[in-house]
C-alpha cells in the first residue's frame, strides 16, 4: 500500500492543473476542487491507519536510498495530514459559500482554487518529506502559493501587508537553504534518515551552528517570539477562508519541521533551555498584544502566536510526556485556531466590522453566530472538559514532572496565558455579542450562504471530538512520542 503515500501530494497538483485549465468554468472548478481535497482526506485517514504498523516509505522514481527524494508517512506525518485535509476542506467549502454569498460564484477569480490546491500539496510535501531538501521544497511551494492568496483582491492594505510577508518568508527561506547547504558540506547527505548517524559524528561545536540555522529559519515560519512581529500586520488583511487556512497551517508547518529535527537530527535537549525561554516569551507577549487589541482578527493573531509558546514548550521538555501533549495540542490548535478566524469572518458580514467599538447585540441578533464563537473560544482558553484544557493540562504536568526551575517558570507562565486567554476572549464576548448593539455607523451587513455556517459548524463539532476522543487521542499521540525519541523505526524504515 506504500502506493498511497504520493496521493496527497500528487492529487492536490494534477487537480490544480485541472482547475487552471477550467478557469472559464467555475462550477466545474469548485466540483474538481471539492471532489481532490475530499479524496486527499480519505488516503490521509487510510495512510494513518497503516502508519500503526511502521511507517510508509516510498523513494520517489525508484531511485535508491539515499541518492533520491524519500516521502516517508508515519504516525505523527499522518495525523498532520488527516487534520491538515479536514481542515483545507471546510475553508474551501466556505470560500464558495462566501463566493455565492457575494454573487461571485459565476465571476470568481479564477486564480483561486489552483492556487489553493498548490497550498495544499506544499503543506502535504512538508509533512511527507524525507529529507532535508525536498522540505525546503515543500515550504517553497506552500510560500509561492501564499504569495498569491493573501494579495487577493489587489487593495492597497493587502499589498502592504502582502509585501511585509513575502520580505519575511523569503528571509527564512534563504536562511534555512544556507543551513542546508552547510549540512551538506559537513555530512554529504541530505537524507533525515542517514543524518541521525552522520550528525552524531561532528564535533558539538558545528552540530550547534547546523542546528541554530535550521531553528532560526523554522523560528520565522512557525512565528515564535521575537521573530513574530510580522504576523499580526500580515494575516487580518486577507479575505476571511485565506486569513483561517494560513492561521491553521502554516505556522504549525514550522512548528512541525522544528517537532522533526529536534527530534530526528538533534536529540538530547542541547537547546533546551533555549527553546523554553523562547516558549515563555512568545506566549507572554503574544498574549499581552492580543488583550491590548481592539480589533477581533488582530486580537486572534495575536493568540495564535501566544500559543505556538505551548507547542513550543513540549519541544523543549525534549519528554515523552512533553512531546505527546505538544503534538496533541498543535493537531486542537490547527482546527480550534481556524474555527474562530472563520467565525470572525461570520462576524464581520453580519456587524459590518471586526472592530470591537462597532459591535454589539449579536447574541440576540445572531444566535448561531454566537454559539460558533464561543465554543471555540471555550477550548482555545482552557476551559474543562474541552481538548483546550486536556493539552494544556498535559504539558503542565510534563512540565511540573520535569522539576527544573525553568520548567516550574513556565508552568506558571502558561495558566497565566491560558487565565489572559479567557480574559482577551470574553471580552469579545461582551463588546461584540452581549453589550446592546453600536450606536456607530457601520458598513451594511452581508448575507452569510448556509454554506459557510455549515463548513464553520463542521469544524466546531471537530473541535468537540477532540475532547470527547482525548482518550484514545492521547494514547496516540503517547505513540508517536515514544517513536521519535527512539528514532530507530523511521531510520529502519528508511535505510533498512
Amino acid at each position: 500500500m506504500t502506493w498511497l503515500v504520493p496521493l496527497p501530494v500528487v492529487m492536490p497538483l494534477l487537480g490544480a492543473a485541472a482547475t487552471l485549465l477550467m478557469f472559464r468554468r467555475p462550477r466545474v472548478q469548485r466540483a474538481i476542487s471539492v471532489s481532490v481535497l475530499a479524496a486527499t482526506l480519505v488516503v490521509s485517514a487510510v495512510l494513518l491507519v497503516l502508519a500503526a504498523d511502521g511507517p510508509l516509505v516510498v523513494a520517489v522514481g525508484g531511485w535508491p536510498v539515499p541518492a533520491g527524494i524519500v516521502l516517508v508517512a508515519d504516525q505523527l506525518a499522518t495525523l498532520m495530514l488527516v487534520v491538515s485535509s479536514a481542515v483545507t476542506l471546510c475553508v474551501l467549502l466556505y470560500s464558495i459559500g462566501q463566493g455565492g454569498a457575494d454573487g461571485d460564484e459565476e465571476h470568481p477569480l479564477s486564480v483561486y482554487h489552483p492556487t489553493y490546491l498548490i497550498l495544499t500539496a506544499g503543506v502535504t510535501n512538508a509533512f511527507l518529506s524525507g529529507d532535508l531538501f525536498n522540505l525546503y521544497v515543500g515550504f517553497e511551494i506552500l510560500l509561492a502559493a501564499s504569495y498569491v492568496l493573501i494579495t487577493l483582491g489587489g487593495t492597497e492594505t493587502r499589498i502592504r501587508a502582502g509585501t511585509t510577508y513575502v520580505v519575511v518568508s523569503l528571509l527564512s527561506s534563504v536562511i534555512f537553504l544556507a543551513g542546508i547547504g552547510l549540512i551538506y558540506a559537513a555530512t554529504g547527505t541530505l537524507n533525515m534518515a542517514q543524518l541521525v548517524e552522520r550528525l552524531d559524528a561532528l564535533p558539538d561545536g558545528v552540530r550547534l551552528v547546523l542546528q541554530g540555522m535550521l531553528l532560526l529559519a523554522f523560528g520565522i515560519k512557525a512565528a515564535i517570539f521575537p521573530l513574530s512581529a510580522w504576523l499580526p500586520d500580515s494575516y487580518p488583511t486577507a479575505p476571511a477562508p485565506v486569513t483561517a487556512v494560513f492561521a491553521g497551517l502554516l505556522t504549525k508547518v514550522g512548528v512541525y519541521a522544528i517537532i522533526r529535527t529536534e527530534t530526528l537530527l538533534f536529540p538530547g535537549g542541547r537547546v533546551a533551555d533555549l527553546l523554553m525561554v523562547a516558549a515563555l516569551s512568545t506566549m507572554v507577549v503574544g498574549i499581552l498584544g492580543a488583550v491590548a487589541q481592539s480589533d477581533i482578527k488582530r486580537l486572534l493573531s495575536f493568540t495564535l502566536v501566544s500559543h505556538i509558546g505551548y507547542l513550543l514548550f513540549g519541544v523543549g521538555l525534549a519528554s515523552r510526556a512533553g512531546l505527546s501533549a505538544a503534538v496533541f495540542y498543535t493537531l486542537h490548535h490547527i482546527v480550534v485556531q481556524t474555527t474562530l478566524f472563520l467565525v470572525a469572518g461570520l462576524i464581520e458580514r453580519r456587524g459590518g466590522s471586526t472592530a470591537l467599538d462597532r459591535l454589539g447585540g449579536l447574541a440576540r441578533t445572531a444566535p448561531v453566530l454566537a454559539v460558533l464563537f464561543l465554543l471555540p473560544a471555550l477550548n482555545l482558553a482552557g476551559i474543562p472538559p474541552f481538548s483546550g484544557f486536556l493539552g494544556k493540562l498535559g504539558l503542565i504536568q510534563a512540565g511540573a514532572g520535569d522539576g527544573s526551575a525553568l520548567s516550574w517558570l513556565l508552568v506558571g507562565g502558561s495558566a497565566v496565558t491560558s487565565l489572559l486567554t479567557l480574559y482577551a476572549l470574553a471580552r469579545v464576548w461582551n463588546l461584540a455579542f452581549w453589550r446592546t448593539p453600536a450606536t456607530v455607523a457601520v458598513a451594511a451587513p452581508l448575507r452569510s450562504s448556509r454554506l459557510m455556517v455549515t463548513s464553520t459548524a463542521a469544524l466546531v463539532v471537530a473541535g468537540m471530538l477532540f475532547t470527547v476522543a482525548a482518550g484514545p487521542l492521547y494514547a496516540l499521540t503517547d505513540t508517536v512520542a515514544a517513536d521519535l525519541l527512539a528514532r530507530s523505526p523511521y531510520v529502519r524504515a528508511v535505510l533498512p
